[in-house]
């Protein structure tokens, strides 16, 4: 197993990048208390937080099994269940933003839109990766290293673009609502200390 040894940390790196997306739920504080927004923000911080562990989870199941032990058998089943889960997690996000309505502040509508489709977006590609990890070789482990490795690509770039919508939905008052719940402190603290 030591020619997957590298594509292994390299798919681990790039996966904890990805699995803390939905986690860095921040905002900057601040007491200018909206009751509307704060019941909106706390009904979408409780929906997260199963799902931010579920999230965790997945990735900590992913690292656990790029260990140089692995077989690619054992690689593939953990990576399909987790990015199965990781799907899910975001698609029931999405929901809980869409449950949720539009948040009462300025473009509110266009905030949650934007956010949901981005979430959808995320869901539907760990579903995708899901497929692909599936549909890896894993008797032949230079194939499979090589399929790895594409995988680890996707999830980086996908922890880059997954931000966008979500930063939005967060910038101001929202996020100063959700800093304020703290069901999205406990998510932000656990997301802090996965990074570090």
């Amino acid at each position: 197993m030591e020619g997957t040894n590298p594509v292994n940390k390299k798919l681990a790196a790039a996966l904890s990048g990805g699995a803390v997306l939905v986690l860095a739920l921040t905002g900057c504080g601040g007491d200018d208390s909206n009751e509307k927004l704060d019941a909106w923000a706390k009904q979408v911080c409780d929906a997260v937080q199963p799902q931010a562990a579920k999230i965790r989870s997945a990735n900590a199941a992913i690292q656990k099994e790029t260990s140089d032990n692995s077989t690619p058998e054992e690689v593939q089943k953990a990576d399909s269940k987790a990015f199965q889960d990781m799907s899910d997690a975001y698609r029931a996000i999405g929901a809980a933003v869409t449950k949720a309505g539009a948040p009462d502040v300025e473009n509110g509508e266009k905030k949650q839109t934007d956010a949901v489709k981005e979430l959808n977006g995320i869901s539907a590609s760990y579903a995708s990766l899901k497929k692909q990890v599936d549909g890896l070789d894993t008797d032949d482990q230079a194939k499979f290293a090589d399929g790895l490795k594409d995988i680890a690509s996707e999830l980086d770039k996908l922890s880059k673009s997954g931000n966008d919508a979500l930063s939005a939905l967060e910038e101001g008052e929202v996020g100063e609502a959700m800093s304020r719940q703290s069901s999205c402190q406990t998510a932000t603290a656990t997301a802090q200390a996965t990074k570090s």
